[in-house]
């Protein structure tokens, strides 16, 4: 059941651009951010993003490999950049797995590696004499 609340919290905070808590990031995530970013660059990951709820609050922070530290809107906005018109889909899929991480008394804690979607270049044999 609880599950089920912070879900609801979640897709209102990062799908309808609802608001966030800072105070809540000052508590449960910055102090943090250095641990976070020794993952991000061990694991050689474009970003680390992290989100946490807390008594119906909700508070996130996206940390970029030359260690800009993006909070709660700025770091929803550097998300749907970097995804673009994956955004929704993404967060669609990762929301119920943010909630049961949540509700279990854990942060959700993701790094990305981004691909490259230029199409590729078609390699073509020898023309034949």
């Amino acid at each position: 059941m609880m599950s089920k609340k912070i879900e609801s919290l979640l897709r209102k905070a990062l799908l309808d651009d609802g608001e966030m808590a800072y105070s809540l990031y000052e508590y449960e995530l910055e102090e943090h951010i250095d641990y976070w970013y020794d993952g991000l660059k061990a694991d050689r990951d474009d970003f680390v993003f992290v989100v946490t709820e807390n008594s119906g609050h909700v508070a996130m922070v996206l940390i970029m490999p030359d260690k800009t530290v993006l909070v709660n809107e700025a770091a929803r906005a550097k998300l749907i950049e970097f995804w673009q018109n994956n955004y929704s889909i993404n967060l669609n899929r990762l929301i119920p797995t943010m909630a049961d991480e949540l509700a279990n008394n854990s942060l959700f804690v993701n790094g990305v590696k981004t691909v490259d979607h230029k199409p590729a270049k078609r390699v073509w044999g020898r023309a034949r004499s």
